[in-house]
């Protein structure tokens, strides 16, 4: 795609003023495209070149997805979710609203959505869908949020990519005997293959699908998470590239696959009195008890290079993280997957508390369960929303150098109506 040429002395981002270096296309600090003009300001078109013409009067967004939703996933509200972005009447009476750094801002006014900008993260976005300090016209998978009674989930860009490569997905659905079942998935993009945002979407709503499709039905939820992640990956392998016409050469096929489109997953189920976490790569699930006095735990093990040489016992735990190589992970989702074995188990915890599923965009801050349970608020179970903000907002405060994704998960489910914000 062609770009508009930049002025020599652009050193600094126009939107959050930090340092640039020679080449850059997008801020490091914000994410801010460079190659726009700052607001107000249009730079000259080449020579030879008719200038562009100005940006029509904004108008009324076009219909789409609802505030935090992603239209590369089915709308949660398909499966009773509700953005959480609806529900901020709920502070009207507090005078202000949790930001996702963790602090507070006024409420918006009434024409705006009450969604913050993810470039500049002091204005609002308006109902034009531009931000109200800095212009910029955020992605919709910049920041989102969702919320149903059993469950919340917070996804974030972060403060050093130009995109958000995580997805989530978050489902209440009832089973057989009348009961209720909570289904969180959590997918992380992986940087380095091709269209890493469309492979995390693709696997969340795959595996999503088939959860709420097999639970109802009485399959045992070990098994069906076992299946949901077996398609997850059928989903992202099928967004390689088509294989070549019969008349190539066979090696030609090793290079559809190269650098294809990958991503990891972790999904927890919350079946009454059953929690079951099934996992590939290194997102993350831990348990959260609601009185720490007790253990919290980490309920998955990552397939990376760090993890193998521990449980090889080749390097302590500290010395396998301290090394550059640690976060290479040994497994995930794609066309250049060398196996899908998925990881599942099963707990029945015997006390209340919260599982945290997460991408390492957080548990990059907070390793250990113990760590994990030390930034969990102490009121996660009843308000999971307000929990994974201020898990979020933990991130950001860390530096926010990774897509940041966390779902809150009470346990044992809370009555209908808990978790709103």
């Amino acid at each position: 795609m062609s770009q508009l040429p930049r002025p020599p002395q652009l050193t600094a981002c126009p939107v959050c003023h930090e340092p640039l270096e020679p080449g850059d296309n997008f801020c490091g600090g914000c994410g801010a495209d460079l190659s726009a003009p700052p607001p107000g300001e249009r730079f000259p078109a080449p020579s030879g070149t008719p200038a562009a013409a100005p940006r029509p009067p904004r108008g009324p967004a076009a219909p789409g997805p609802p505030p935090g939703a992603d239209a590369s996933v089915p709308d949660p509200r398909a499966f009773g979710g509700v953005p959480a972005q609806s529900a901020h009447g709920a502070l009207a009476g507090r005078g202000d609203r949790p930001r996702p750094d963790g602090g507070r801002s006024p409420l918006p006014a009434a024409n705006g959505t009450g969604r913050t900008c993810g470039a500049c993260r002091s204005g609002m976005i308006d109902k034009d869908g531009y931000c109200e300090h800095c212009g910029h016209a955020p992605r919709e998978r910049d920041h989102m949020e969702h919320q149903l009674p059993g469950v919340a989930a917070v996804s974030d860009r972060g403060l050093r990519h130009h995109r958000n490569e995580d997805a989530y997905a978050v489902s209440t659905v009832p089973l057989a005997d009348g009961g209720p079942a909570t289904v969180a998935v959590v997918s992380d993009g992986v940087s380095s293959a091709t269209r890493p945002d469309e492979a995390s979407a693709a696997a969340c709503a795959a595996a999503r699908e088939t959860l709420v499709t097999a639970l109802p039905r009485g399959t045992d939820p070990r098994q069906a998470t076992h299946d949901a992640i077996v398609r997850a990956a059928e989903a992202v392998t099928s967004l390689a590239a088509p294989p070549p016409p019969a008349n190539e050469p066979r090696q030609h096929e090793t290079h559809r696959q190269e650098n294809a489109p990958a991503c990891t997953i972790v999904t927890a189920v919350v079946t009454g009195d059953l929690l079951t976490v099934g996992w590939i790569g290194d997102s993350r699930a831990y348990w959260v008890p609601e009185d720490r006095a007790t253990q919290p735990a980490r309920l998955t093990e990552d397939d990376s290079w760090a993890a193998q040489m521990v449980a090889a016992g080749l390097l302590s735990e500290a010395e396998a993280y301290a090394d550059e190589r640690a976060h290479a992970i040994t497994g995930w989702l794609g066309a250049d997957a060398y196996e899908v074995d998925p990881h599942t188990a099963s707990f029945h915890p015997d006390r209340k508390g919260v599982v945290i599923v997460c991408t390492d965009g957080l548990w990059n801050y907070a390793e250990s369960a113990e760590r994990m349970a030390e930034i969990t608020p102490p009121d996660a179970r009843s308000h999971p929303l307000e929990c994974a903000r201020r898990l979020l907002a933990h991130a950001l405060d860390g530096g926010g150098h990774d897509n940041v994704t966390v779902a809150v998960l009470p346990f044992p489910l809370p009555p209908e109506g808990a978790g709103s914000a």
